[in-house]
């Protein structure tokens, strides 16, 4: 007696699972599927690239000649106009320098008049014959060589006011001081290079950004382009730009070819700082009331069952066409069906021979699968330009994936505990 009950429970048992399974596909078709509708609207493709924000001119101010800072007259962030005074260089020594080359100079002036009223006496007793003609080529190499050294020591004195003019650190430039080196009292040595004391911008008002492009996407970046970039201090703020110069010089960055763009940028709300980092968005297509399909329906692929099902449908349609339409019609199915999931989009919109083509699926009047194929343009990353296709038209509804009901992806078999039960075409995720 309990052995018929424990039988009676196992058929019990079945009975409900089957009851379960039966009712679970009972339903519409389009209960299986995800789908997302074909949209008309505006796409972009755009490249996207990094770089660095820069001033359009940045100076850097320095010293040519060695000493103490005894004074600083600026700072950071000091505004500051053509001319004005930085810093001054302790100039005890050079001053020093001044007067000793002026008192130089005055030396050889005196030995060059003594030398030339020589001369002259000379020329005179030469006239005469009173001195021979060596004595006097002498007396008139004697004034040459003074004259040389007062030369000399006129160059000299030059020299030292130079150098004490350069004890006054003046702006190069009207801007802003962004960098500041050095600190009163220390000493700068000039002595094989010139060092950087400070360093200024001439205007914020503008910036600039220098981007890197890889090698793959720079046949498409044009002077004049526009562009859209953010910052990370500003991320939820677009600012704009524009393409002006493609430098010719490559750079090797992780074995990749970059090629340097640059990117000039208003900056009138002063929002943008030297050395940011900015994400830049280079347009490089862009169309507008264009079909749209997400590229999640171009990834979609049915399970095997279902494809199995399609083609039979589909070779059972051919066998009441005509010979001529019978063979175009199967070779079109067996190419359609045997696409690759991959896209292979074109940039740039280009037009042509090289646009690809790729495959949706939906489901026709009698809710059963089809496919289309579609001619695609250019795409933004998450959607695609449906540039031709024979059936897909604005409003269909295009299968993105399967639904997997949670009372079936969770339930397990009661006879096999270890094995989940699933309807036929519900066996994977998209």
């Amino acid at each position: 007696m309990k052995k018929k009950k424990f039988v009676y429970g196992i058929i019990a048992i079945a009975v409900v699972v089957f009851a379960f399974f039966l009712f679970s596909n009972g339903g519409s078709e389009e209960s299986k599927f995800n789908f997302v509708e074909v949209k008309k609207g505006k796409i972009t493709n755009t490249i996207t690239s990094t770089g660095t924000l820069e001033a359009l001119s940045t100076v850097e101010v320095g010293t040519q000649v060695s000493g103490r800072i005894a004074k600083l007259y600026v700072d950071f962030n000091d505004e500051v106009s053509k001319g004005r005074l930085l810093a001054l260089i302790d100039t005890t020594l050079l001053a020093a320098q001044v007067r000793d080359q002026q008192a130089l100079l005055e030396r050889t002036k005196a030995q060059y008049n003594e030398a030339l009223a020589k001369h002259e006496r000379n020329k005179r007793l030469y006239e005469k014959k009173f001195i021979s003609e060596l004595d006097f080529i002498a007396s008139k190499t004697q004034i040459e060589t003074a004259m040389a050294s007062l030369k000399s020591s006129e160059f000299a004195l030059e020299k030292a006011k130079t150098n004490l003019e350069y004890a006054f650190i003046t702006a190069p430039i009207s801007g802003k001081i962004i960098n500041r080196n050095v600190e009163q009292g220390q000493t700068v040595a000039a002595s094989l290079s010139a060092p950087t004391l400070f360093t200024m911008v001439e205007d914020l008002s503008s910036m600039r950004i220098l981007a890197n492009v890889d090698e793959s996407d720079i046949g498409q970046i044009r002077i004049g382009q526009k562009v859209h970039f953010t910052v990370q201090s500003f991320q939820d703020k677009k600012f704009e730009g524009e393409v002006s110069q493609i430098r010719l010089s490559p750079q090797t960055i992780q074995n990749v070819v970059n090629y340097t763009v640059v990117i000039k940028a208003d900056n009138n709300e002063r929002l943008l700082l030297p050395g940011m980092t900015a994400t830049v968005d280079f347009f490089i297509a862009e169309k507008d009331d264009v079909l749209i399909v997400s590229n999640v329906a171009l990834r979609f692929t049915p399970p095997d069952e279902m494809m199995e099902e399609y083609t039979k449908r589909m070779e059972e349609q051919l066998k009441n066409m005509p010979d001529s339409l019978k063979n175009r019609g199967m070779e079109f199915s067996q190419r359609g069906t045997g696409l690759s999931n991959g896209m292979n989009f074109q940039r740039g919109g280009q037009q042509g021979r090289n646009r690809n083509f790729g495959r949706v699926w939906y489901l026709n009047e009698n809710d059963q699968l089809a496919m289309g194929m579609v001619f695609l343009g250019i795409t933004d990353g998450k959607n695609t330009e449906i540039v031709r296709s024979r059936n897909i038209k604005e409003g269909m509804k295009l299968i993105t994936g399967i639904v997997e009901p949670e009372s079936i992806t969770t339930s397990t078999n009661p006879l096999n505990p270890t094995q989940q039960n699933r309807p036929p075409g519900f066996g994977r995720g998209f």
